[in-house]
């Protein structure tokens, strides 16, 4: 195994599992062109996949455009990162669940999967060109994912010099970013942690 499949294995280990102090969170996915880069296609009713995967509707795992939902505090700017499968309810109502305190308020777009989601939560509607609203009239339009917007194009720019990643290592780099936006310096420990067994 590379050292690079090391450090981002470990980066998978010591990923935070614990739920943001933040009062007030967005919740939003992302979804990555991932096929599976470098492995042979021998077969020829299995080619390569194209780049710039155009798949129209949510991406799956399946169709190499596996989702990424992410999580960020709007007090904190501390984000949580998960490469999953799906981006059904069941997958995001457990992100949520487990990244925000339950008195939490969320806010997301209008995306059904997250319609039963057990927070104080509201959502802009996107589809109707909505991107802000100010739902208290305090002249503050405090309903918007625009954070969670901004923290794509961080994890967007991490991965462009890549220039393709394979999906099953999608989790690896994403955990390394999740690291990048989180830390607000890098100490000593932490990089014993990447590390650790790399000479094994």
């Amino acid at each position: 195994m590379s050292i690079r499949r090391v450090i981002q294995s470990n980066a998978l280990q010591i990923q935070p599992t614990t739920a943001l102090d933040d009062d007030q969170t967005e919740t939003d996915e992302l979804y990555q062109n991932a096929g599976e880069k470098s492995d042979p296609h021998t077969d020829p009713t299995d080619p390569p996949r194209r780049r710039a995967n155009k798949k129209r509707g949510h991406g799956t795992y399946d169709n190499d455009r596996p989702p990424v939902v992410g999580t960020m505090g709007r007090q904190s700017h501390q984000v949580r990162l998960r490469v999953v499968h799906h981006s059904d309810s069941s997958t995001l109502e457990d992100h949520v669940h487990t990244f925000t305190q339950a008195q939490a308020q969320l806010y997301t777009d209008e995306w059904r999967g997250y319609n039963h989601v057990i927070r104080p939560h509201a959502t802009v509607c996107h589809g109707q060109k909505e991107w802000a609203r100010d739902d208290d009239g305090d002249g503050i339009r405090e309903v918007h994912t625009n954070t969670a917007e901004g923290m794509w194009t961080t994890v967007r720019n991490f991965l462009r010099p890549f220039r393709g990643v394979h999906k099953k290592f999608l989790s690896g780099y994403i955990a390394i970013c999740e690291f990048g936006i989180n830390l607000k310096r890098i100490t000593r420990p932490f990089i014993s942690q990447l590390v650790a067994c790399t000479n094994s």
